[in-house]
């Protein structure tokens, strides 16, 4: 994935190009022109009392009706006085019956809206926000430059504060440290109520470093200890562990006894806690891995390296630390004439659909689930701008997808939680 870095505009995922990343660069001068009832609409008559809620499709803005000026014939934008005109109250109620305010009748209310759905009237989210105190925007920084598992975290992060309405700025660090600390300080600027930090790693990272006031929650990542902290909503992270117990357990209940693990780098948090959780799961049952657990790379030509040493322990299946690992070790089987997963049954991890769907057969795996770890972290973030802190580390529990490579079968999209 190919996007500006802190970009200004939509990010460049082909699948779901839903980011709303907006830089209001007008927020400070529009300060002294918001009074207490421009919240609803006064801000104006140039359509800025009718801006689209951040989150929401710019389309859902241009719907609204205008109003003709009797002044001099014009047509403009409905302002919170036209829905009092129409209601016959005054602008202040008007105002408390939008905003849910005060004791006002049912029949009052029921005017008011009813008048505010027929002008087509839309709140000014802008003065809204300045009057809240907030600015209805969220930083999101990666140091994940290819975007392979920042894209799920973001997408899932993305849905929760949409449901929010909070817009999202997106900034790629590259790993660089002083781009990350000019980033910071330009979204401090930009007024952000908070942080999300993403990765492609888990390990414990340096805190990132913050002014007061920002809280920051981690996902796909974690701040290490004895550093200072901003508060905020800790950490939310993939159970690589449950995930590798969820692959055991799965081919011990198909019936295969001689279970090997082919893992990625041991330098890896994530290949120890996968290859960790695997050996637990076995050992429960009474079992233990068939030869032992070789730890390698991240790839397919390290899987069918590792594949072909396996062959003398003749395993009946074999979990792999990644889904490009176990694209390998079925390349080595066909070749060697094994059938998956008559022969040899298969699981992979991470559950990434190029590399799962195209292997032959598809590809049982272990889903992280990504997208949820977004979404909690989002909902952590919202919980931590409330006042709510927290500084524990969530776990997402992982799924299996199973397909045909452990007797499943693609079309049925089977999926079992720990």
């Amino acid at each position: 994935m190919n996007h500006p870095a802190c970009a200004g505009g939509p990010a460049s995922h082909p699948a779901r190009n839903r980011f709303s990343l907006k830089l209001n660069r007008t927020l400070e001068s529009r300060l002294r022109y918001v009074n207490s009832r421009s919240a609803w609409g006064e801000v104006g008559t140039s359509g800025e009392g009718t801006a689209a809620p951040p989150g929401r499709p710019a389309s859902e803005a241009r719907d609204v009706r205008d109003v003709r000026d009797v002044r001099d014939g014009s047509t403009r934008r409905a302002t919170i006085r036209d829905v009092a005109e129409s209601a016959g109250v005054s602008v202040g109620t008007a105002s408390k019956a939008l905003n849910g305010q005060g004791k006002l009748r049912a029949e009052t209310i029921e005017r008011v809206m009813l008048a505010a759905q027929q002008l087509g009237f839309a709140p000014n989210t802008l003065a809204q926000a300045l009057l809240a105190g907030r600015s209805f925007t969220v930083g999101l920084i990666t140091t994940d430059s290819f975007g392979r598992f920042s894209i799920p975290v973001m997408l899932g992060a993305e849905d929760a504060l949409g449901i929010g309405q909070v817009s999202v700025f997106m900034c790629d660090t590259r790993d660089d440290p002083e781009r990350e600390r000019r980033y910071v300080e330009m979204l401090w600027a930009r007024r952000v109520d908070g942080l999300i930090v993403t990765g492609r790693r888990i390990e414990p990272r340096p805190p990132v470093q913050t002014l007061p006031g920002i809280p920051v929650v981690y996902a796909m990542t974690q701040p290490a200890g004895g550093g200072p902290r901003s508060p905020g909503g800790g950490a939310v992270l993939p159970d690589d562990e449950g995930g590798g117990r969820t692959a055991a357990a799965h081919l011990l209940a198909i019936g295969r006894r001689r279970i090997a693990h082919i893992a990625g780098p041991e330098r890896f948090l994530a290949a120890r806690l996968r290859a960790r959780g695997f050996t637990d799961a076995l050992a429960e049952a009474g079992a233990a891995p068939c030869g032992e657990i070789r730890f390698g790379e991240w790839t397919e030509h390290w899987g069918r390296e590792a594949a072909g040493l396996l062959l003398a322990d003749r395993p009946d299946a074999i979990f792999c630390g990644s889904d490009q690992i176990a694209r390998g070790v079925s390349d080595t089987l066909r070749a060697v004439g094994r059938r998956v997963p008559d022969d040899v049954a298969l699981v992979g991890f991470d559950n990434w659909l190029p590399m799962a769907m195209g292997a032959l057969p598809p590809l049982t795996s272990v889903d992280p689930c990504l997208e949820e770890v977004g979404r909690a972290a989002a909902t952590r973030l919202l919980a931590a701008i409330g006042g709510e802190h927290a500084d524990d580390v969530q776990r997402v529990p992982a799924r299996l997808a199973v397909r045909e490579s452990s007797g499943g079968f693609a079309s049925a999209g089977a999926l079992f939680r720990r």
